[in-house]
């Protein structure tokens, strides 16, 4: 939990960075709460909390390096690109890129560090380890999908075309595979783009749990 002050710090800092495209310095901090901030090393002891809480990341050493959860309401915390040059993605686990198999689990695994250059947005992506070999001829901005590789995913992307490359969910097992809808039949199919022959292409029935969590949208090697 954090206290009524450190609230009032978050909500300046949210409000700071919005109007001036940067994070407040610690400085800007104390001086604007002045009546109970001293000293700039004050402000570092309610940003630190505020780090423990999982409201804020502060990259040691470098000014205004203050970013943002975008939404604390939301399961998983997105970090907002604010007076950083990179923004932390949470993993969530590991995708099967063989047979469905590999159960999802919504835990955050950890995080990834990827440039703002490389992902130009904050909301609704986050990465997933490739498990597998079903996937290893498939390219995303020509990187191919290998077993321990991490891939980002669009979640807020739920209506694929064909040939998009997609996160699906069936009956509680993620995988990573090609997408394609017959257009008469509206038939879906899941195809494995891999060296290895084994891998065939995964029917889904109307029987089937099934649903789309997002697109590929880039290949972090491993």
């Amino acid at each position: 939990m954090i206290s009524k002050k450190q609230k009032q710090i978050y909500d300046f800092i949210v409000s700071y960075s919005h109007e001036h495209g940067v994070a407040p310095s610690l400085e800007d901090i104390a001086e604007h709460f002045s009546d109970f901030l001293n000293y700039p090393s004050s402000a570092h002891y309610h940003v630190k909390k505020l780090q423990e809480e999982g409201y804020l990341e502060r990259e040691s050493n470098k000014p205004r390096s203050i970013g943002i959860y975008a939404d604390r309401t939301m399961k998983t915390p997105f970090l907002e690109k604010t007076g950083m040059d990179s923004v932390r993605v949470p993993v969530l686990g590991a995708a099967n890129a063989g047979p469905a198999t590999l159960f999802a689990e919504e835990n955050i695994a950890g995080y990834l560090k990827i440039s703002r250059s490389k992902l130009n947005r904050k909301d609704g992506v986050f990465a997933l380890r490739v498990e597998g070999d079903s996937m290893n001829r498939a390219k995303i901005d020509e990187k191919n999908l290998e077993e321990g590789d991490f891939v980002l995913i669009d979640s807020e992307y739920r209506a694929p075309k064909n040939g998009d490359y997609v996160l699906s969910i069936i009956d509680g097992a993620a995988n990573l595979k090609k997408f394609e809808r017959d257009a008469k039949t509206g038939d879906i199919k899941l195809i494995s783009e891999s060296k290895n022959p084994k891998h065939k292409p995964i029917y889904v029935s109307s029987e089937d749990d099934f649903m789309i969590n997002g697109k590929i949208i880039a290949v972090i090697k491993k």
